[in-house]
C-alpha cells in the first residue's frame, strides 16, 4: 500500500533521524514497523514565522518495497541515416529539440554559433579579465546558451507547455543530481552544468546526430515562402527540409535579418533594470529572523519581490543566493550585467535582478520609428550609456543602493563580486525616468516589506536588460511561421519561454510539429 501525505518538520526536528517515518507513522496511526520506506516527492522552507517549517509532501510505503525505476525511459534511436531536422542554437530549446528528434527517430542537424563549453571558457575569462567581447561566445552565446554558466535555476510557471517532471528526469539522467525532482525551487549550479551539457551533446552524438560549432547562420534561402536553405558565415548553403530557431534572447543579427527580409515580427513588452548585491548575511538574516550565521542546514536564503510603481511592476528577476554576478554583454561598446550561483550557493553575496516592466506599446515614443525593433533599440542605447558611463569597458556603473534611492553620488563602492570591476556613477540621473524613477520608489517599497533590505552595504550594478527578448517571432497553431513554411521559431528567441526548463518543453514541442510537416 502507498499513502501520499503533507508532513511539517520543524528545524530541531529535521536533525533527528528518522523523523519523516516517525511522523508519517503517527499520522497513518500505524507502527514504524509497518512502513518499508518513505519517499520524498517534494520539499520546501517556510520561514515566513519565527519558527522555520519545512514542508515535505512524502509517499509512504506499507509493507511494500519503495520501487528503484524513473517515472520516464528515454529510448533513444540510432538516426545516422533518417531524415533530417535542421536547428539552429544549441541553448536549452536546441538541445531538447534535438533530443526529441532522435527519440521519434529524426536526424537533427544543430547550427550553434559559438564554441562547446570547454572552449567557451577561454572568452569567459578573456571577458572577465582583458575586457574582450567575442560576439560569438560569451556568457550568452555557445554550447548550451545562456543556461550554461548560470545559476541553473529550474523553476517553471509553464506548467501547460509541457511535461516539467519528463525534462527534470531528462536531466537526471543526463547528471543532475536527483535533488532536483525533490526541491521546490531546484537549481543545478554554474559548476555542475556544463557537465551535464556536455553529456547531452555526446549523447546526441551518439545517435547520429550532428553538432556544428562555431557556424553561424547569416541568411535564410526562401523561395514561394518556403525555407529552402540556410546561407552559413563561410559562405556555405545548406538545404533544409524544416529549421527549428532557437537563437535566444540576445540574437539580434537574427532578428535584423529577419527584418530586413520582410519576414513577420511582432514588438513585445520587457523588463530593464539593475542588478542589486546585498552580502548574504543579510538576507539570511531577514529572511529566517535571525541575529548570526544562519543554521547549516538552512539554504543561502531567497527573496521574491514585487511592487507597482506608476502602473507598472518593480520586480525581483533571477535571484541568486551565495552566487556572483557576470558580465553578459554580447558585442563590445556595450555592458550587461547578469547573476548565476555554484551548486552549493556558498559565495557571501546574493544578487538579484530588481526590474521595471515596460510597456512596448506606451513607453517608448521616441523609438517609434525603429517599428517591431524599438524595444531592441532600446536596450541598445540603454546598455552603451552603461559602458560609457563605467569607463568605456566591461567595468560597470554603480552606486550604493540608499545613494541611488536618495539621489546622490557614491563616494565609495561596496566589496562586490563583479570580476570585471565598478565605477562610482550616478545611476539616478543616467536610467530613463520610465526606469530609475520607478526603481527608486521600487527600492524605498521593499525596505519597508523586509526590514534590512534597505541598506548602505548593498550596490546596485547596471544595466540588467536582456530579461527577455524584446522581439516576438510569431508562429501559428501548429508552430509554424504564419509566413515561412518550415520555419518554427523556438524558445526565449522566440518570445515562447522564459528559462532553462520553459525553453526546454518548448523545444521538445517545435521538434515535433516540425516532424509532423514532413
Amino acid at each position: 500500500m502507498i499513502k501520499e501525505i503533507q508532513l511539517r518538520v520543524n528545524l530541531f526536528e529535521e536533525k533527528q533521524t528518522s523523523i519523516l517515518e516517525r511522523k508519517a507513522a503517527k499520522q497513518l496511526a500505524i507502527k514504524t514497523s509497518e512502513i518499508s520506506g518513505v519517499k520524498v516527492l517534494r520539499k520546501s522552507i517556510d520561514a515566513r514565522k519565527k519558527q522555520i517549517v519545512f514542508n515535505y509532501k512524502v509517499a509512504v510505503f506499507i509493507n511494500e518495497e519503495i520501487p528503484n525505476s524513473p517515472d520516464y525511459i528515454f529510448d533513444y534511436k540510432d538516426v545516422s541515416s533518417a531524415k533530417e531536422v535542421h536547428i539552429i542554437g544549441f541553448g536549452p530549446a536546441g538541445m531538447y529539440a534535438a533530443l526529441r528528434c532522435i527519440e521519434l527517430g529524426y536526424k537533427p542537424i544543430v547550427l550553434e554559433r559559438g564554441k562547446n563549453v570547454q572552449d567557451r571558457r577561454r572568452d569567459l575569462r578573456a571577458i572577465n579579465q582583458f575586457h574582450e567581447v567575442n560576439e560569438d561566445s560569451n556568457y550568452c552565446f555557445g554550447e548550451g546558451g545562456a543556461g550554461t554558466y548560470s545559476d541553473g535555476k529550474l523553476y517553471t510557471r509553464s506548467l501547460k507547455r509541457g511535461d516539467v517532471r519528463r525534462i527534470f528526469e531528462n536531466l537526471v539522467y543526463h547528471g543532475a543530481t536527483e535533488q532536483i525532482l525533490i526541491d521546490a525551487h531546484p537549481h543545478i549550479g554554474t559548476n555542475k552544468l556544463p557537465k551535464i551539457i556536455q553529456n547531452i551533446r555526446e549523447n546526441i552524438l551518439k545517435y547520429g546526430g550532428e553538432i556544428h560549432f562555431e557556424t553561424r547562420v547569416v541568411d535564410f534561402i526562401i523561395k514561394n515562402n518556403k525555407l529552402k536553405a540556410v546561407q552559413l558565415q563561410n559562405g556555405t548553403e545548406m538545404t533544409v527540409n524544416s529549421v527549428i530557431l532557437a537563437t535566444g534572447h540576445s540574437s539580434r543579427d537574427i532578428y535584423e535579418l529577419l527584418h530586413k527580409k520582410d519576414i513577420l515580427l511582432k514588438a513585445k513588452s520587457f523588463a530593464m533594470g539593475v542588478r542589486v548585491e546585498h552580502p548574504q548575511e543579510i538576507i539570511d538574516q531577514i529572511q529566517y529572523s535571525c541575529s548570526g550565521e544562519r543554521d547549516e542546514l538552512l539554504p543561502a536564503a531567497a527573496y521574491s519581490l514585487v511592487h507597482q510603481v506608476n502602473n507598472r511592476g518593480v520586480y525581483s528577476f533571477c535571484m541568486c543566493p551565495g552566487g556572483f554576478i557576470v558580465p553578459a554583454a554580447t558585442a563590445n561598446g556595450e555592458v550587461v550585467v547578469n547573476g548565476m550561483s555554484p551548486s552549493r550557493r556558498n559565495n557571501k553575496f546574493a544578487n538579484s535582478g530588481i526590474v521595471v516592466e515596460i510597456n512596448i506599446d506606451k513607453d517608448l515614443p521616441k523609438y517609434e520609428h525603429h517599428g517591431v525593433l524599438k524595444g531592441l533599440q532600446f536596450q541598445k542605447d540603454l546598455e552603451k550609456i552603461a559602458f560609457n558611463a563605467g569607463g568605456r569597458s566591461q567595468v560597470a556603473p554603480a552606486q550604493r543602493l540608499t545613494d541611488f534611492v536618495e539621489g546622490r553620488l557614491s563616494s565609495s563602492l561596496n566589496e562586490t563580486s563583479y570580476q570585471p570591476g565598478l565605477n562610482s556613477s550616478p545611476m539616478h540621473s543616467i536610467l530613463p525616468k520610465i526606469i530609475g524613477g520607478r526603481l527608486r520608489k521600487g527600492f524605498a517599497a521593499f525596505g519597508k516589506k523586509m526590514h534590512g533590505y534597505y541598506t548602505a552595504e548593498a550596490n546596485i550594478i547596471g544595466v540588467e536588460s536582456r530579461t527577455s527578448s524584446p522581439v516576438n517571432i510569431p508562429r501559428k497553431e501548429n508552430l509554424e511561421h504564419p509566413q515561412i513554411q518550415g520555419l518554427f521559431p523556438c524558445g526565449e528567441g522566440g518570445g515562447y519561454a522564459g528559462g532553462i526548463i520553459s525553453a526546454a518543453m518548448d523545444g521538445e514541442r517545435c521538434a515535433e510539429a516540425a516532424i509532423a510537416l514532413l
